[in-house]
Order: C-alpha cells, then sequence, then structure tokens
C-alpha cells in the first residue's frame, strides 16, 4: 500500500459512516480450569469501504475478534454494531440474517465441495435466499467474473489452481452482495504468486466498495491494506505507517 494509498484510507475513515463500531469488547473462555481472557477491552471503528488487516501472534485474539465481528460469537462484555444491530445482544434470528444477508466469509481451506463445479458451489452460497432459477443464474455469472474466472465455471476444484479455488470460494462468498468481506488468513494455502492473485481480486472488490476485513500472518498481504491493526495480549493497535 502507498503512502497516497494510506491518505485516502485516513480519508476514508473520516468521510464514510462506521461500519462496525466496537467499545470495550471483552471474550473469555474457561480453559481446563482456568480464565483465559482472548479480548480485553477493545475499542474499534471500522469504515465502510475500508481495507483493514489484522495481524499478531497466533493466540493473541486475532479468530476471536473476528468470530465476533461476523456474528459466530458474542462478546463476554460490550457491544460489537453491525451497522444499527448490536451483535452482542441480538437475538439468534438477527444474527442468522446478519450472517446470510450482511456478511461474507473466506477461509484459508477453500471449503469447496470437490464433486461440484465451480458454478455450483458458488450457488451454494445463495441456499438460504429464495431467488429464482434465473436470479441465481445471473448472480452466479456475475460473481464469478468478478473473480476473474468466467471461463472456469464448468470446472471441479481438482481442475483448478489453489489460486482459482480460493477465488470461487470468494465468489462464493460475494454471490449474495455482503456488506462486508471477512478473510481469515485467505493467501496461507498460497504460493508468491498465487497469493498475489488473490490480492488483486481483494484490491479490485474493494475498490467497487465492499469492505474488507483480513487476518493474516503475511506481510505482503498487510502491506496493501488502508490500515494495519496488531492484536496481542487480547489488545489492538493502530501500526499503520
Amino acid at each position: 500500500m502507498t503512502v497516497t494509498d494510506e491518505r485516502a484510507g485516513e480519508a476514508l475513515r473520516h468521510l464514510a459512516d462506521p461500519i462496525y463500531r466496537l467499545s470495550g469488547v471483552t471474550r473469555t473462555y474457561q480453559q481446563k480450569g482456568r480464565t483465559v481472557q482472548a479480548l480485553a477491552g477493545i475499542d474499534l471503528e471500522i469504515a465502510e469501504g475500508e481495507f483493514v488487516t489484522i495481524q499478531g501472534p497466533t493466540g493473541g485474539g486475532k479468530s476471536t475478534l473476528l468470530q465476533l465481528l461476523g456474528a459466530l460469537e458474542t462478546p463476554t462484555s460490550g457491544t460489537v454494531k453491525l451497522g444499527d444491530v448490536d451483535l452482542a445482544t441480538a437475538g439468534q434470528g438477527e444474527l442468522v440474517r446478519a450472517r446470510a444477508e450482511q456478511i461474507g466469509f473466506v477461509f484459508q481451506g477453500f471449503n469447496l465441495i470437490p464433486t461440484l463445479t465451480a458454478a455450483e458451489n458458488v450457488n451454494m452460497g445463495l441456499e438460504p435466499f429464495r431467488l429464482s432459477a434465473h436470479e441465481r443464474s445471473e448472480r452466479v455469472a456475475e460473481s464469478l467474473a468478478r473473480v476473474g474466472l468466467a471461463d472456469r465455471h464448468d470446472h471441479t476444484p481438482g481442475e483448478l489452481s489453489g489460486g482459482q479455488q480460493q477465488r470461487v470460494a470468494i465468489a462464493r462468498a460475494i454471490a449474495k452482495g455482503p456488506r462486508v468481506l471477512l478473510a481469515d488468513e485467505p493467501t496461507g494455502n498460497l504460493d508468491e504468486s498465487m497469493r498475489d492473485e488473490i490480492l488483486a481480486v481483494l484490491h479490485a472488490l474493494n475498490d467497487q466498495g465492499l469492505t474488507l476485513v483480513v487476518v493474516t500472518h503475511d506481510s505482503a498481504v498487510a502491506r496493501r491494506a488502508h490500515r494495519r491493526l496488531r492484536l496481542e495480549h487480547g489488545t489492538v493497535r493502530d501500526i499503520t505507517r
């Protein structure tokens, strides 16, 4: 990420409404008879359209924070607002709707069904929605085109490279039109050239207005973001420079 891009990200935070607002967020677990504090009072805002990466040591709380942002867990205390909805106090129905309609997920493992084609895998992401067959087909085709795989729609995962498989996973995540894409080590299983391939796709989606929050150990990935956060010992700090 260039200095100009970082300045653009800073301007975005000032001009755009936050998509996420976290205040006083803690998360504790019971593990083998002792209390483990994964998050210790997180205060954080992420602007609509921002590209944020989260780095830190293993066990520092990165995955826990991503799960809270993804409405997969609730905090022990504090508020986690996605737009106007507080995910910390929302009912199960609201959490399900948030995950289905507003949040896309991408993981290190591509989580594709090996017997299905790329198009069929993307179509699986639309299962929760009451869409006509025609609309589903259009969304699948559009999503694959956005990640540069329009000509691979009929290929199964075994016929695709690792980078192409991850692009199918991204297409599946964006087919429903989410406000934010949460990615946990999306390039962790890829070599350098495939990593750059995925970064180009993520940048293009961000340029189109999609908010990105990416957990990564890869500094090359982190440097491409508007803002870099480091999460360690349950606390977060901005390391953008």
